[in-house]
């Protein structure tokens, strides 16, 4: 969805529109903000700028303060935070965990600071930068860590006590204790380890987060602790929600508190006592934001004293003592100097804008990736044009335009050979991706070795990333199958100590050798074949031979299959390389047969279809059940399905169902069919 533009002046747009229009307006900002606010607290996958987003939300804030008979209560301005993942236990906040009133302008800043000022003329600020991480809250039992829970909407969280316990910021036991004490942060992930993370997330051939924070946010919700320690999070605390056994008067002697109890604080936080000065930090801060470890978007200014913030007291979304100010984001013109292609793991070849260096939150950078070749033609991007260029996230460099072109530029036209290999390059119907066809081509090694490697795939425990690139970069490997002939000294070479590590990882490497057809399938790193679609292969084909001798006709009727699924399989096998590639792994001993044979035949030729929540069996295994009885299993309906398996909450499946006149029948039904070996099948 293509964000809204609009007049910074927020509060003179009601004059331009009628009631009815205002209406409109306000009811398509709901949606538009409702929409974002989805992306970026449930999936963590935003696809605005946090800067067009808070605009947004702020112009359909000031419309509804300005009609407000048409506020409703479902309106995303009536609530704090966003609908909570049921991923974890529930955690109900004592203390509301709210947010704070954004401001954009430095006048707003002035004004708010004045208005204190006009009631308490003795008031003092403190500013501080504004984290762009993961609100949490930690909970202190006589000192000792007992509880960590996400912010939620404000007064439910989910409990993530396991995965909080692996930061190494956060404190397990306090150096100054109290009887009771619940702190806010915000959990973070750095710079350095965000680069490490979105490096080895390209490498393994995964989509990469798009910024810090949502890093640590897909971090922090990890259902395995050990993955969250791997993504080496921290935590920076800066609020005290409740506190019992110590009294404290002041938000700076609080900190001056948190730090001397152990937490990691905002450092050198003062107090400013004139809007001058408040404005002169938080242009310090934008000024010196690179130089923090943690990602910001932004400069809180809260009043220090805890009696004049009680009196001052809070609305029902924001507290009247204190204000975020948001950066926008820093956007500065260059040129273009040429554009490279990068090959990925799958042959996709990815321009990269080279352009004069600029700087740009305090770094400097001169690359930027600009995705495919429409992407570069709806920016009518050519070499030598005069480019914006900004920081996403504060992170990642992107080109929002080309403002000027350079006198007789063309308009930029994808290579039509592989620049690694020279190979032929073309771009698939339906696909915004040109890709190279060699399926040996150099550029993808590192890649497909780590996909190989993969859980999903072949599962070789302890062949991470690292070790790929190592023994990538040592010329120890030169296709997937070489892997099997590494000795025991070339694998302890690449540790110091690398003797146990060594054995492990050669015992992980030869118990691969046992996988089941549907895993080599998918190592293999076929385009558009996944997990399921191998195993589909697999159980039908029985093996690799069958596999690559299958012609488009025969992969079409396949349950599940399609042409484009088709065509990627015989498009793949088409080449020597890929038959050789085979061949090679097959010498090795790899297993090349299928062990998907049902073990029955009583559901053989009917095709079920899962939907909603089953009453005591897990889809996954429900199909595992029905495909062990001879039974295929689809994931969607069509006038060929026999059954439908519907559970509780079953939505557009049992409807389509119904309409095709498919029977639908529940668990029960099902398992009394496995049991009569498939009697109740209609005849």
């Amino acid at each position: 969805m293509r964000p809204l533009r609009y007049s910074d002046n927020r509060k003179d747009i009601c004059k331009y529109m009628d009631k009815a229009q205002i209406e409109k307006r306000i009811q398509i900002l709901r949606d538009i903000v409702s929409y974002h606010s989805y992306r970026y607290y449930v999936l963590d996958d935003p696809d605005v700028e946090d800067y067009e987003y808070d605009k947004l939300y702020h112009e359909l804030l000031d419309l509804e303060e300005a009609n407000p008979e048409f506020i409703t209560e479902d309106s995303p301005t009536r609530r704090v935070g966003n609908v909570i993942v049921n991923t974890f236990d529930s955690v109900e906040h004592t203390v509301q965990m709210g947010s704070l009133q954004d401001v954009f302008h430095v006048d707003e800043v002035r004004s708010f600071c004045q208005k204190i000022l006009e009631k308490m003329p003795d008031a003092a600020f403190v500013v501080e930068p504004k984290i762009d991480g993961l609100s949490v809250s930690l909970e202190y039992r006589d000192g000792v860590f007992f509880r960590g829970s996400t912010r939620g909407d404000g007064f439910v969280g989910e409990d993530v006590t396991l995965n909080l316990r692996t930061i190494k910021t956060v404190p397990h036991e306090l150096k100054v204790k109290t009887s009771y004490l619940e702190v806010r942060g915000e959990v973070y992930m750095s710079r350095e380890s965000f680069e490490q993370v979105v490096k080895d997330q390209e490498l393994a051939g995964e989509t990469p987060f798009k910024n810090p924070r949502n890093a640590a946010a897909g971090s922090l919700r990890q259902k395995d602790p050990k993955k969250t320690l791997k993504r080496n999070l921290d935590i920076c605390v800066f609020n005290i929600q409740q506190i019992e056994g110590k009294a404290l008067a002041s938000h700076k002697e609080s900190l001056d508190f948190l730090g001397e109890a152990g937490f990691a604080v905002v450092p050198g936080v003062k107090l400013y006592t004139s809007p001058e000065d408040v404005i002169a930090e938080i242009e310090r801060i934008g000024q010196s934001r690179d130089q923090y470890a943690f990602g910001i978007d932004g400069a809180v200014v809260k009043v220090n004293d805890f009696t004049q913030r009680e009196e001052l007291g809070s609305t029902s979304k924001n507290p009247r003592w204190a204000v975020a100010f948001k950066y926008p984001p820093e956007e500065k013109q260059t040129v273009l100097q040429r554009i490279e292609i990068n090959v990925g793991r799958t042959g996709a070849l990815t321009p990269v804008a080279i352009f004069n260096p600029i700087t740009l939150g305090g770094t400097t950078v001169g690359r930027a990736v600009l995705h495919n070749e429409d992407f570069i033609a709806e920016k009518d991007i050519r070499i030598g044009d005069t480019i914006v260029v900004r920081k996403a996230g504060e992170i990642i460099p992107e080109v929002v335009a080309s403002v000027a072109h350079q006198e007789g530029s063309e308009p930029y036209q994808m290579p039509g050979k592989c620049p690694s290999c020279g190979e032929r390059a073309s771009r698939m119907e339906g696909e915004a991706v040109t890709r190279c066809t060699n399926p040996e081509c150099p550029a993808t090694l590192l890649r497909n070795l780590i996909h190989f490697a993969s859980k999903d795939a072949m599962d070789i425990e302890g062949l991470g990333p690292s070790i790929v690139e190592q023994l990538n970069s040592r010329g120890l490997v030169h296709s997937v199958a070489d892997l099997y002939a590494l000795s025991l000294e070339e694998i302890k070479s690449l540790k110091k100590s690398g003797e146990r590590f060594a054995g492990n990882l050669k015992r992980s490497i030869e118990k691969s050798k046992e996988k089941d057809l549907s895993n080599v399938i998918f190592a293999l790193g076929i385009r558009n074949i996944g997990k399921r679609a191998s195993s589909i292969l697999a159980a039908e084909c029985g093996t690799m031979d069958e596999v690559m001798s299958a012609d488009v006709e025969r992969l079409t009727a396949l349950p599940g299959f399609g042409k484009i699924l088709a065509e990627s399989v015989v498009e793949f096998f088409s080449h020597e390389g890929s038959r050789k590639l085979v061949e090679q792994l097959k010498e090795t001993g790899v297993n090349m047969t299928s062990k998907a044979q049902p073990a029955g035949t009583g559901l053989m030729g009917l095709t079920f279809v899962l939907t909603g929540t089953l009453p005591t069996l897990k889809r996954g295994d429900a199909q595992k059940m029905i495909e062990a009885a001879g039974g295929k299993v689809s994931g969607s309906v069509s006038k060929k399905t026999s059954y439908v398996v519907a559970g509780e909450e079953a939505g557009s499946k049992l409807t389509k169902a119904q309409s095709l006149g498919v029977p639908v029948i529940g668990e029960n039904e099902m398992i009394e069919m496995l049991k009569s070996g498939g009697l109740n099948n209609g005849n």
